[in-house]
């Protein structure tokens, strides 16, 4: 069993929102005391700073995620009252991920901004008594205050919304070496896991995937534009590929009743599905509804690489995930079975019986489930899958046309 270490460095007891982890229950941490929670192999979440009871800096947690390593990153999407960092048990102590001084950097660079730049930040930047600042707002709802933030944290924290991702950001999602306990540190000074021993790198080991590459494998490499599906499961199952009707900015016209074409994997397969340049649309397990979406399109218009991202709006059959394939070992979804343990009122049922999670977006058959909506929000957090629409998802692209989907059938 691992673990996650919970490091409150601040003078003050400081409350965490944990989503996917403790039961889903609020922890209070006492002033330089830690907690463990348990964080079993398979599981997700997040464990999230609480400032004046609204969420902000958290720590977004994957345990033996993608080829078997943790996948960890801090996000400030969701706002920031605190320093955070985190690091897997073992990495050196220069080694983590997040901004170990982010409040005192956004105030020093608030102080530095015109009046006009700070009118276009009212109601998103929270100042003390003396003027300095002590919280700020949800980046993800408002461009000023994400690109003000990326003035000082670029690159050291997830940050923007933007539905095609940012590579800066998605740097931060990289996964770690192996399954391990994960240290997070909250501070209200220096938040490194070492104070004395300054930032040196990400939380990331590359040579993790090179020694893994390099290893003798049963599944297929990257053999042209299409993807890679894997069937995680015990039995043999379809899956079938719908090209969306129309494209938008932004926008597309779903296919629910013309699949292009499906192919039928053995357990715990892997195949590499050849499409075309133009395909845009989905994967998906079987042809019938509620299920978990694998959305994506094999060349962008924009920077010609595979784009993609996981999607539970039309309801969720199990876990699934992307990667890229072209060596930049980035990836996002989750492998968790969040259907386990929901409440009745989530649920809903296919056709054929099979149990799913309702769509949060609704339906020829109804409107949106609220009680879906609140569970995956409470399991998964807000970066691993399209929950209920909006942006904040990073997507996960391949420039060599290649993206890598796992399917977990409960």
């Amino acid at each position: 069993m691992h673990y996650l270490i919970i490091r409150n460095r601040s003078n003050h007891d400081q409350t965490f929102v944990c989503n996917g982890y403790n039961g889903g229950n609020k922890l209070v941490v006492r002033p330089n005391e830690e907690a463990r929670i348990e964080a079993p192999d398979g599981t997700s979440g997040a464990i999230i700073a609480e400032h004046d009871g609204v969420v902000a800096e958290q720590c977004e947690i994957t345990k033996h995620g993608w080829m078997g390593n943790d996948t960890i990153d801090i996000s400030n999407i969701c706002g920031a009252g605190g320093n955070m960092t985190c690091q897997q048990v073992g990495d050196p102590p220069g080694q983590f991920k997040g901004h170990e001084t982010f409040m005192q950097a956004c105030n020093a660079a608030y102080h530095k901004l015109s009046q006009e730049r700070k009118n276009q930040l009212n109601g998103f930047v929270f100042l003390d008594e003396n003027g300095n600042v002590k919280r700020i707002g949800a980046p993800k709802d408002s461009k000023p205050l994400e690109d003000f933030v990326r003035t000082f944290a670029d690159g050291r924290t997830y940050i923007g919304v933007a539905s095609a991702g940012n590579a800066r950001d998605n740097e931060q999602s990289k996964a770690g070496n192996g399954s391990k306990d994960i240290l997070i540190i909250y501070s209200d000074e220096n938040a490194a896991p070492d104070p004395n021993h300054p930032f040196t790198n990400l939380s990331v080991d590359p040579s993790a995937f090179l020694s893994l590459a390099a290893a003798p494998a049963e599944v297929p490499g990257p053999a042209g534009p299409g993807i890679l599906l894997t069937n995680h499961s015990s039995k043999t199952n379809k899956y079938f590929f719908y090209n969306n009707y129309w494209n938008g900015n932004g926008e597309a016209g779903a296919n629910f009743d013309r699949p292009l074409k499906d192919v039928e994997l053995g357990p715990n397969q892997t195949v590499h599905v050849p499409l075309g340049l133009d395909f845009k649309g989905r994967v998906q397990r079987g042809t019938e509804l509620p299920a978990t979406w694998g959305e994506f399109q094999v060349k962008a218009a924009d920077d010609g690489r595979a784009h993609g991202d996981i999607s539970i709006q039309q309801g969720c059959d199990g876990a699934a995930t992307v990667a890229s394939t072209d060596g930049t070992s980035v990836s996002n979804g989750f492998t968790e079975n969040i259907i386990e343990g929901a409440p009745e009122a989530a649920l809903d049922k296919k056709p054929s019986g099979e149990k799913a999670l309702a769509s949060t977006e609704g339906n020829w058959n109804g409107p949106g489930n609220q009680a879906a909506i609140d569970w995956e929000y409470q399991k998964l957090g807000s970066s691993k899958a399209y929950i209920k629409g909006g942006s904040g998802v990073p997507d996960v692209a391949s420039k060599n046309n290649c993206l890598h989907f796992t399917f977990y059938v409960p």
